[in-house]
């Protein structure tokens, strides 16, 4: 951006002569005039007290540059034809600074019923109580024929700030006015001998010459910076801009520009937003309409930041390089109909995200305030478009992949900074994993790896990505009320405490009354008539002499609380020392259920299936332990293409995690959990193994056979979920069979 911003500076004189002639303009992408009553008196006591009050960022205009982003006077300036600038950063100074001292007689600017006059108390100013001395009061009836009496004003020492408005002779006029008022007073009370009135008078005359000074120094000297844009610098170029910078410092909503920039399209895009925004409500977020176009930016460019987004708007062309280096230029969006198409696609993608992320079997997201972010939701949207885009018989396996991807976010809190650049990657990366199983990425081997190292003693704040997280986990599993037995109405239900928040007040000296693991989703209801402020030693005998043991456990087994966690609810007394020990508990069941529900992505599968599909997992580690055994727990006596396979994907794995214990992997037992049942049976009936394995299994076909079955069962539950008959009979009967050969061989060490 060589010579293509100017810095300057121009005195407060000039500027308000150059409000008075219109001479700036803002877009139709700047937010409105919200400053309040008090924020306009603060910027005059900043000016009037010599305080730097910020650079303003201005665009030379031109003709098409005015038209392309629909520019219109600064509020409470008439239309003179005299535009010069477009505001692109200082509109709220610039208007506040016109309404104190140009005073436009407009209630709709503070968006009060009356509007305001500013003024400033010259003998608190002169004795220095600047807080009290810059105010301002709405224009009744009473403070209109105040501002039209000259003399009133003398005498109460107010100074209307649009006298400086006025400027030229009317503003010395009034100087002199005043201080010649307080000269005849100071006179009068003299030839009265009032000494001290006079005196006092004579001060107050002494006082209107200071100001009378210092406001004239002050019009004239004092300066307001700001850097002047090159009018013909590329639009493109100054919407980024604009998108990071305002006078607080917090970034500008991009919303509003690309609206503005595609009204000469003949897009409304506010009016598109405000169509769909019941739709998305669930949500709440301020940036549900940017989010919008972050979902069509994915699903077209795979990018979302705002300077992506501008590429969006219909003939905009985006530079490319290509591999080779050579360059070119490429309309994303041709038309305004295609526009029109791809925002609707992305809406619709938002809306079946919101509705997955909210069924209390899927995600378990029942309200917003439970939502672990709010800000994955575009990359999110746009990976469930991407995999309903799939074959159907991919569909299946893509949104599993999706999942996985979900829950590792949330527990690795990827999603708690900036998210543009990563909703970006993760898209990127989601993608390739659905076209190849080899390609997942780096972040799901850290959610293996990280979830087990959580401590859930800390997640004691709702809103976290963890602690919602958790929450979510509860409601996914199923969590029943505590009154009924049936699954509570979603919209009753909040995170009480198990121990009372009371008891633990009294008996802790930490704030683990508050963790998470001290949490479950009960309704008010039943917070009032179960729980209440009693201990669970009180209120859960009393349910089970209602209920039956049986049926409580059984319920308190759907919040994730153990057996074991049950117990020690019930001990009386009941001690910090058993409290520690309930959430010791509960926060190891919790890990487990992460591991196998999502980890091991066992959350859509039927009991009756997840109970199989644990079976096999529990059979294959046995045959590891048992070829790690047989072969002496030596590496070189595996298979070599076996053995090859397996670090093949032990170096991918170790490339995508920095953590990646790579040690552990050169022994047989690291090496081994990254053999699929396949391998293992390769591994046992290679010519040079099968001796090892052939006293326990005898015969070599049949445990080829059994492998095969076992394979075909898993295989099932993996990619279709469902399972038929005859697959599934035979698969039994293979992990019973692995599990009698296991079991013999158990017992033969027994012995041993």
């Amino acid at each position: 951006m060589k010579n293509a911003q100017l810095p300057g500076h121009i005195s407060l004189n000039t500027l308000l002569g150059r409000l008075k002639e219109g001479r700036y303009a803002v877009p139709d992408f700047q937010r409105d005039f919200e400053w309040d009553p008090w924020d306009v008196s603060a910027l005059m006591r900043s000016i009037f007290k010599d305080y730097y009050i910020g650079s303003l960022l201005l665009w030379k205009g031109k003709k098409s540059n005015f038209e392309a982003l629909s520019c219109e006077p600064l509020r409470g300036v008439a239309p003179t034809g005299a535009e010069e600038y477009i505001v692109l950063d200082g509109q709220q100074r610039l208007t506040a600074m016109n309404y104190a001292f140009h005073g436009p007689d407009d209630p709709t600017i503070l968006k009060r019923k009356k509007p305001a006059a500013y003024f400033i108390r010259i003998n608190e100013f002169m004795a220095g109580q600047h807080e009290r001395a810059f105010s301002y009061d709405f224009l009744s009836q009473r403070f209109r024929k105040f501002l039209a009496d000259e003399e009133a004003q003398f005498e109460a020492h107010i100074f209307p700030l649009s006298v400086i408005g006025q400027g030229g002779r009317k503003l010395y006029r009034w100087f002199g006015r005043y201080e010649d008022y307080w000269k005849a007073k100071a006179e009068f009370a003299r030839d009265a001998n009032d000494l001290e009135e006079a005196s006092r008078a004579e001060q107050f005359a002494r006082d209107a010459r200071e100001f009378e000074e210092f406001v004239g120094e002050l019009i004239d000297e004092y300066q307001v910076s700001f850097v002047e844009l090159d009018q013909e610098l590329e639009i493109g170029k100054v919407c980024d801009i604009f998108t990071q910078i305002n006078s607080k410092g917090v970034q500008l909503d991009v919303f509003d520009l690309i609206n503005a920039l595609l009204v000469p399209k003949g897009l409304k895009l506010k009016h598109l937003w405000r169509e769909v925004a019941d739709r998305l409500a669930f949500i709440e977020s301020g940036k549900m309409n940017v989010y919008i176009l972050q979902v069509m930016s994915i699903l077209r460019q795979e990018y979302c930041s705002p300077a992506y987004l501008y590429y969006l708007i219909p003939g905009s062309e985006k530079p490319i390089r290509e591999a080779d280096g050579t360059r070119r230029r490429e309309v994303l969006i041709p038309s305004a109909e295609e526009f029109q198409s791809r925002w609707d696609v992305a809406v619709g993608a938002i809306e079946r995200a919101i509705k997955t992320i909210r069924h209390p079997q899927e995600y378990g997201a029942i309200s917003p305030k439970y939502l672990p972010y709010v800000s994955i939701l575009p990359a999110f949207s746009a990976l469930l478009e991407a995999a309903k885009r799939l074959p159907a018989e991919r569909q299946l396996s893509a949104q599993r992949k999706v999942r996985h991807w979900y829950w590792a976010s949330v527990f690795t809190a990827r999603y708690s900074g900036s998210v543009e650049s990563t909703s970006a990657r993760d898209f990127r990366e989601v993608c390739a994993w659905l076209e190849n199983d080899n390609l997942e990425p780096g972040l799901i081997a850290e959610f293996k790896s990280r979830f087990k190292q959580l401590d859930l003693r800390n997640e004691q704040k709702r809103g976290s990505s963890i602690y919602n997280g958790i929450f979510n986990l509860f409601i996914i599993s199923g969590a029943r009320d505590w009154v009924s037995g049936a699954v509570t109405d979603h919209e009753d239900l909040d995170d009480h405490h198990i121990v009372p928040a009371s008891w633990g007040a009294k008996n802790l000296g930490d704030k683990t009354i508050h963790s998470i693991l001290n949490r479950s989703p009960l309704s008010s209801s039943t917070n009032r008539a179960v729980i209440s402020d009693k201990l669970p030693n009180q209120y859960l005998p009393e349910w089970i002499e209602r209920n039956g043991e049986k049926e409580v456990r059984a319920t308190l087994e759907t919040h994730l609380i153990s057996p074991a966690a049950f117990d020690i609810l019930l001990r009386a007394p009941f001690t910090p020392a058993d409290y520690e020990e309930f959430i010791t508990e509960r926060q190891k069941t919790i890990r487990d259920a992460v591991e196998n529900l999502l980890i091991k992505q066992r959350l859509d599968l039927p009991s009756n299936l997840r109970e199989l599909d644990e079976k096999i997992e529990s059979v294959e580690l046995g045959m590891r332990d048992l070829i790690a055994a047989s072969l002496e727990g030596t590496v070189e006596n595996l298979p070599s293409h076996v053995r090859q396979k397996a670090g093949e994907r032990i170096s991918r794995a170790a490339r995508k995690d920095p953590a990646f214990d790579a040690d552990r992997y050169e022994t047989i037992d690291g090496l081994l959990e990254f053999f699929d049942l396949r391998e293992l049976q390769d591994t046992m009936t290679s010519k040079a193994c099968w001796p090892a394995f052939q006293g326990a299994f005898l015969n070599k076909d049949a445990l080829v056979t059994k492998f095969g079955q076992l394979a075909e069962l898993r295989n099932c539950i993996a990619h279709s979920r469902s399972v038929d008959t005859i697959t599934q009979r035979e698969g039994e009967a293979a992990i019973e069979w692995f599990e009698r050969v296991l079991g013999r061989r158990n017992s033969a060490l027994k012995r041993g």
